[in-house]
C-alpha cells in the first residue's frame, strides 16, 4: 500500500528541480516507492546495509539486470545523497556492478532497405520510413516534425530536429531529392502544424489539413511490420533497424565519426563507436591499407 511519505514528496521536488524529462521523473520516483514498500517504511530511515540488502533483492528475486538495475541505483543514489543525505558516505552505490550485455544492433544491407520500404504503399507510412532512414531518425523524432522543420532553401539543405532524445536540438542533412518528396507529400495535406498530420479515429472525416495530433508511432511501427513480412526481410527488423542502417552505411560511405555523432544526436562518441563494429567494408579497408602500407617498404 502507498503511503504518502515526507521524504517521498521531497524526492518528487528534487526531481522537478533538475527539469528531467516526464519519463524520467516517473521511474525515479517509482524506484523509491517500491523501495518503501519492499521496507514498509519510509525510505528516509534505511541503512546502508538494509539498502545493499535491497539490492541484492532486486537481483536474486526479481531479476533485475542491466538498465533496470542502473535505473534503481541512479534513482536511490539521487535520494540517498542528495534529499536525505545520510548516504553521503555509503559505499554501496559504488560497489553495485551491473554488467550490460551489449548485443550488435541488425543492420540490413542498402538493398534489403530498399526492398522493405519498397513494399510500403501507403504515401504517409512510405515518406516516413524513407526519411527515418535518409536522416537517421527516431520515429518519434520523424512524426513530431513539422513543415518548418525542413530548411530546404539552405545551402547545404537540412532538417530541424527539435526536442529529440534527452531534450537537444540537433541538425542532420537532407538531399534535395528527399526535400522535394517531402514538398509534395505536404502539398497533398498542407497541415501548417504537422508534417505527418493523424489521419484521426475510425469513422471520423477531419480533413488533413486540419488534424490536431501527429501520426501515431505505432501506426508507423505497424507499418512497418507489415512491409518487412512481405519482403521477406530479417524478421527482427523493426522501424529503429533503418537508424542502424544510416549510420552503418554512411560509415561505409566514409562519413566521419564526429559528424556521424553529431547526425544521430548522441551525447558520447562511444555510443557511435559500436557501428565500426557492423561496417561491412571496414576489415576488406584495413587489409587494404595494411597492404599499400607493407608495399611502400619494399619500394
Amino acid at each position: 500500500m502507498n503511503k504518502n511519505y515526507t521524504s517521498i514528496a521531497h524526492f518528487e521536488q528534487q526531481v522537478q528541480l533538475k527539469d528531467f524529462r516526464p519519463r524520467s521523473r516517473y521511474v525515479y520516483v517509482r524506484a523509491l516507492r517500491e523501495l518503501a514498500e519492499h521496507f514498509e517504511c519510509d525510505p528516509a530511515q534505511l541503512t546502508e546495509d538494509q539498502v545493499r540488502q535491497y539490492f541484492l533483492f532486486l537481483r536474486e528475486q526479481k531479476e533485475y539486470q542491466g538498465s533496470a538495475m542502473t535505473l534503481a541505483r541512479v534513482a536511490l543514489r539521487c535520494f540517498f545523497r542528495e534529499v536525505s543525505k545520510t548516504g553521503q558516505d555509503w559505499t554501496v552505490f559504488e560497489d553495485l556492478r551491473i554488467a550490460r550485455p551489449e548485443p550488435l544492433p541488425l543492420v540490413l544491407s542498402q538493398e534489403e532497405v530498399a526492398r522493405v520500404l519498397g513494399v510500403v504503399r501507403q504515401p504517409r507510412f512510405r515518406v516516413c520510413l524513407r526519411l527515418i532512414y535518409h536522416c537517421g531518425l527516431r520515429v518519434g523524432e520523424a512524426v513530431s516534425l513539422a513543415p518548418q522543420d525542413i530548411h530546404g532553401r539552405e545551402n547545404p539543405p537540412r532538417l530541424h530536429i527539435k526536442d529529440g532524445k534527452g531534450g537537444k536540438d540537433r541538425y542532420v542533412p537532407i538531399a534535395a531529392g528527399m526535400v522535394e518528396e517531402l514538398r509534395q507529400w505536404w502539398k497533398g495535406h498542407r497541415n501548417r502544424r504537422w508534417l505527418f498530420p493523424s489521419i484521426g479515429a475510425p469513422g471520423t472525416h477531419e480533413p488533413l489539413c486540419q488534424a490536431q495530433r501527429c501520426m501515431a508511432v505505432g501506426s508507423v511501427q505497424e507499418a512497418f511490420a507489415l512491409a518487412r513480412q512481405q519482403s521477406g526481410i530479417h524478421p527482427k527488423a523493426t522501424v529503429h533497424t533503418l537508424r542502424h542502417c544510416y549510420a552503418t552505411h554512411l560509415l561505409e560511405a566514409g562519413v566521419n565519426l564526429r559528424q556521424l555523432r553529431d547526425y544521430l544526436g548522441h551525447r558520447s562518441l562511444d555510443t557511435t563507436l559500436i557501428y565500426t563494429h557492423l561496417t561491412q567494408l571496414s576489415e576488406a579497408r584495413t587489409q587494404a591499407t595494411l597492404q599499400a602500407l607493407y608495399q611502400g617498404l619494399n619500394r
